[in-house]
């Protein structure tokens, strides 16, 4: 029995439509994608930059990028999966070009990890939860370059360190020690 080859896209995409219009050249669909994600992905390269105007330039260039290549869209995984990549390789291009510095493995600039962390034991806020994550929100600003950009791609974009190392050419190794003094060092500034 021979494979049915028509099965479609691996990923169901809500957006399959909007795509294939894009892919035909439509513009009025590329500004109804862009206004899908616009938001999401800007959100991102915030997180990732750290500045405001800068975050808003790369998220320009990122949707030109994936609007000039929709071609090459072959719903492997969702348009949003996708253009999120594009999105968070362009936001690592922009601080390689500002001279990304990882703090080196071995600097004990803030200490070596001295065992596990403890979560907060209070009873959840509900009341509270925006300003907390506000709060958070401003400590990661104030974070160090590598520690932030490791931080945000492990817990708010869901990279491994595997794929954290591979995005910024850094070992494994390099990346999980980043992400443990980055905690460290965000915790000391919650506190």
């Amino acid at each position: 029995m021979e494979p049915n080859r028509n099965v479609g896209p691996l990923y169901p995409d809500r957006h399959a439509d909007l795509v294939k219009r894009c892919q035909q050249g439509e513009r009025r669909a590329q500004y109804e994608l862009y206004q899908q994600y616009v938001k999401a992905m800007y959100n991102v390269c915030l997180r990732i930059v750290n500045h405001e105007a800068e975050a808003e330039d790369v998220l320009q260039e990122a949707f030109i990028d994936a609007f000039t290549h929709i071609n090459s869209f072959r719903g492997q995984s969702t348009f949003g999966a996708w253009l999120k990549q594009i999105v968070v390789n362009r936001a690592i291009n922009h601080l390689r070009a500002r001279r990304l510095e990882l703090v080196d493995m071995e600097s004990n600039r803030f200490g070596e990890d001295d065992g596990p962390d403890y979560a907060d034991t209070e009873p959840f806020d509900e009341e509270g939860v925006q300003l907390e994550v506000e709060r958070v929100r401003r400590a990661m600003q104030l974070l160090p370059e590598g520690y932030r950009v490791v931080l945000s791609l492990y817990l708010f974009e869901g990279y491994d360190h595997e794929e954290i190392g591979n995005v910024l050419n850094i070992s494994e190794t390099t990346s999980r020690t980043q992400y443990l003094r980055g905690k460290k060092r965000l915790l000391e500034l919650l506190n």
